[in-house]
């Protein structure tokens, strides 16, 4: 068990963690990011792996957008919102898109 801090590595010989959260200090709703590195027997670093971990709010539902990391320039493409869910009992009925402009 491991209360992470944000930008602060826990170096464990283990394989498996447990992401302890703290009641008063929860994991904001929304799309957080956790990385692992490993090192073998000789010293070796590999190169980081990164997984988003969605915390769901439990009275409104949550957006998940999925969608290509790559196309062609000029071509079309899919979005999808069809793992948007709500743990709450609700179900999702609208779908509200917008193209936010370029990443900075």
């Amino acid at each position: 068990m491991a209360e992470f801090v944000i930008g602060t590595d826990i170096s464990t010989d283990e394989a498996v963690i447990e992401v302890t959260v703290n009641p008063d200090r929860p994991l904001p709703v929304g799309r957080q990011f956790f990385r692992l590195v490993v090192v073998d027997d000789s010293g070796n670093e590999s190169k980081p792996d990164q997984i988003v971990v969605i915390v769901a709010d439990q009275g409104a539902p949550t957006a998940v957008l999925a969608g290509p990391q790559t196309v062609a320039s000029g071509a079309s493409f899919k979005l999808s919102g069809e793992k948007s869910f709500d743990v709450g009992g609700g179900k999702v009925v609208k779908y509200i898109w917008t193209y936010v402009g370029p990443a900075t």
